[in-house]
């Protein structure tokens, strides 16, 4: 055999060193035992704690269903309106001042003041006065309205009237041009003589000298009475005709 070829002494040799090796494994810590379990354990946690963490990171940044605070509306400070029919107390804040209007024309002309010439026809209306002045109008006398007439020819224009009120037209009323073409070349009507005088409720004939346009076309003209005062009233008398050659 192979070891009877070996000498003695290098037997030895190997056995004393086999001899020394094992009695410095004497005493000491054998290797530990891999724990299978307790490996698989320890990574089903780490991973428990990862999906863990991804799930926290998850529920931060989705939207809370926690409704948002509403604004709280504020109360504004009010004023009480006083009662229909009550009037406003004066000094009292929140009071509202009552306004009143004048529903009786104005019929006093201002002082200096010449009505501008219009060739809009006022509709007669009812009668506008008082009880002590006031005119009906009840008919054309001459040149009833769209009546044709010649250029520059001077004529009269008559209307027939009643004094529906109580005083008389005297001294002081006048029959004055308040609108119309300016054209005609009209003129007032003064009651100046006592043959003119018109009492109340008495039926007269009144007119006014005219000179007819000399350019062809539609001519308007407006007159009312005035009284001793200065104040209108009554109906308007109107004009109307068509110069033509």
């Amino acid at each position: 055999m192979l070891v009877r070829k070996f000498p003695r002494r290098t037997l030895l040799l190997l056995l004393t060193t086999s001899l020394a090796l094992a009695a410095c494994n004497v005493g000491a810590t054998p290797a530990p035992t891999v724990d299978v379990n307790a490996i698989n354990t320890a990574a089903v946690a780490t991973a428990m704690g990862q999906i863990s963490a991804q799930l926290t990171q998850t529920a931060l940044a989705a939207p809370s269903n926690t409704p948002l605070p509403t604004d709280t509306p504020l109360s504004l400070a009010t004023s009480a309106l006083p009662p229909a029919g009550t009037p406003p107390t004066a000094g009292v804040q929140g009071a509202l001042p009552t306004l009143s209007f004048n529903t009786t024309p104005n019929t006093t002309p201002i002082a200096g003041f010449t009505p501008l010439a219009t060739s809009a026809v006022p509709v007669n209306t009812v009668s506008l006065g008082d009880g002590c002045n006031n005119l009906i109008w009840i008919a054309d006398v001459t040149y009833p309205d769209n009546s044709e007439i010649r250029p520059g020819i001077n004529f009269e224009k008559v209307w027939r009237v009643q004094n529906t009120g109580t005083c008389t037209w005297d001294d002081g009323y006048v029959l004055v041009f308040v609108g119309g073409d300016r054209a005609l070349d009209p003129t007032s009507f003064e009651f100046e003589r006592s043959a003119d005088f018109v009492a109340g409720g008495e039926t007269a004939d009144i007119g006014v000298d005219l000179t007819s346009p000399l350019a062809e076309g539609n001519y308007t003209g407006v007159w009312r009475m005035q009284s001793d005062t200065g104040v209108y009233f009554g109906e308007n008398l109107t004009i109307v005709i068509t110069v033509k050659r």
